[in-house]
């Protein structure tokens, strides 16, 4: 892969850009709310250098091409960040992942980012499949996916164990063919 640096993505109420040194203050609240963490594959944050460590790594992998993380941005404000990872170049495909502050839940903001961030997938980078394993009790997270046009392709009982407790694994994918289809 290429150098992701230079991606930025606009939506009408968001801009999806790289992470700076500065955001390090709204990633910190955004991964300490436990409310959030609980759907994801590690536990809450406890420090703001958890912050700062994350955004210097992002910033050496996008210029890589490792993966490609985008902070979403509203009103001057990072309410979330969504990435591509786990890259498999022969077959065209990546891992889809995203957090949301909580105060922003709701409002259809990641479906927001995300739509933008799944076509740059299948038109710039062109990928064949994207796939993405959420916690099935985030319900707004299947309902972002399906909206896009993701399909549950399987379920993992108990495949994570994130301070103690034990939860699944909803698989979701969705083929270039698929977004060009939802999209017509």
């Amino acid at each position: 892969m290429s150098s992701f640096e230079a991606i930025t993505l606009k939506t009408p109420r968001l801009v999806l850009r790289p992470l700076r040194e500065e955001d390090a203050d709204d990633l910190y609240a955004i991964y300490s709310d436990a409310r959030v963490a609980r759907y994801l594959t590690g536990p809450a944050w406890t420090s703001i250098g958890q912050a700062r460590e994350r955004i210097a790594r992002d910033i050496a992998g996008m210029a890589t091409g490792e993966y490609l993380r985008l902070g979403v941005q509203e009103n001057g404000r990072l309410a979330g960040e969504c990435s591509l990872f786990n890259f498999v170049k022969q077959c065209r495909r990546a891992e889809l992942g995203y957090a949301l502050a909580y105060d922003c839940w709701g409002r259809g903001l990641m479906n927001e980012a995300l739509r933008a961030l799944v076509d740059c997938a299948f038109s710039q980078l062109s990928l064949h499949r994207i796939e993405a394993d959420i916690d099935p009790r985030n319900v707004g997270s299947a309902k972002s996916l399906e909206q896009l046009g993701f399909t549950k392709e399987g379920y993992l009982r108990e495949r994570w164990i994130v301070e103690g407790e034990v939860s699944d694994t909803a698989l979701y994918g969705l083929l270039r063919s698929d977004w060009l289809s939802h999209r017509r």
